[in-house]
């Protein structure tokens, strides 16, 4: 790691409306192929530490939309490592046009993750490790669980990406329709338009207007940490994902406790979808949160400290505390 770059102040965007969590070394790593891939570990103040949150964003999201959770999180004593994905944040681009929400194959996330684990997380963090994860990152912790059980003790994932809806062109549409522009060379074209920036009214991810007011500024004045619409091949390998993952065959070879922190009113992945697979998943236990929308980490106070309050009661289970499976048994 000594080698990695360690200049904070270049590396992450503080604004006076979102600081970022005191205590943290910035850098990139070398993902998978020798993706350029900017990383953060933000360290808790409590000693000693409770172990340490590796944290995964979900579609076009970056490490300064989730200073406030960071902060959260280290309060407990946890600390906090977590990256940008490729392809998005300060992450490098996989296209000539940034603008693109791309991946060649999805299975390019999870080898970037399991060198995050090997290269950062494992030399200079705290054990034991947990692993939080949104949508898009829920759907690659998902996916690559069955090999991480001798590194992570237990996960949360929130809002798992294993479907859509609200969309303008259904997912039993999409679906062929991606797969065949994959199979055909048009992967790097985009499906839909660019909804970076969105009222606030009728939105499906979060309640919360001054969280929400707070994205959207972020989005605004670091404009290169965001990508636009998807294109045919992200949509088709992450679909893909999706339902290899939703399979009682892939999701039997998870031994990870894992809790699903799945919100009902959730604007992009249908609540169904999240209910069903907590059925199939012997490892995984269901946590509803009603009236929380997609972002739950970014949603109001009521519906996010639900969350939270459920990640600092299950993630330190190692020491004695409360075990959600013990008492939900």
């Amino acid at each position: 790691m000594s080698e990695l770059p360690q200049i904070n102040d270049d590396i992450l965007h503080p604004t006076p409306d979102n600081p970022a969590p005191e205590d943290f070394t910035a850098g990139y790593f070398a993902g998978h192929r020798g993706a350029r891939l900017r990383y953060a570990l933000f360290r808790s103040h409590i000693l000693p530490a409770r172990g340490t949150i590796v944290l995964l964003h979900g579609r076009n999201e970056f490490i300064e939309k989730y200073f406030e959770t960071i902060r959260q999180l280290n309060d407990m004593g946890l600390w906090v490592a977590t990256y940008d994905l490729r392809g998005q944040g300060g992450s490098e681009r996989l296209t000539k046009d940034p603008r693109k929400g791309h991946v060649r194959r999805f299975s390019d996330y999870e080898k970037d993750l399991e060198i995050f684990l090997e290269q950062i997380v494992l030399p200079d963090a705290r054990l034991p490790f947990f692993l939080v994860a949104h949508s898009t990152g829920a759907l690659i912790a998902l996916s690559a669980a069955p090999r991480l059980s001798n590194r992570i003790s237990r996960m949360a994932l929130c809002a798992p990406y294993i479907g859509f809806h609200n969309q303008p062109a259904s997912e039993k549409l999409v679906r062929p329709l991606a797969r065949a522009m994959a199979w055909t060379g048009l992967g790097g074209m985009q499906l839909g338009g660019d909804h970076r920036i969105i009222p606030f009214e009728g939105n499906g991810l979060t309640g919360d207007r001054p969280r929400f007011e707070r994205n959207i500024e972020l989005y605004k004045t670091f404009r290169e940490l965001t990508v636009g619409a998807p294109t045919a091949r992200w949509v088709h390998e992450t679909l893909k994902a999706a339902s290899r993952v939703s399979l009682q065959a892939h999701l039997t070879k998870i031994t990870i406790p894992t809790l699903i922190l799945a919100p009902v009113l959730d604007g992009v992945v249908p609540y169904r979808l999240q209910e069903e697979l907590s059925r199939n998943f012997r490892a995984g236990q269901l946590i509803t949160v009603t009236g929380g929308r997609h972002e739950l980490f970014q949603d109001k106070d009521i519906y996010r400290a639900q969350a939270m309050a459920a990640i600092e009661t299950f993630m330190p289970g190692l020491d004695g505390g409360l075990d959600i499976f013990e008492t939900a048994a």
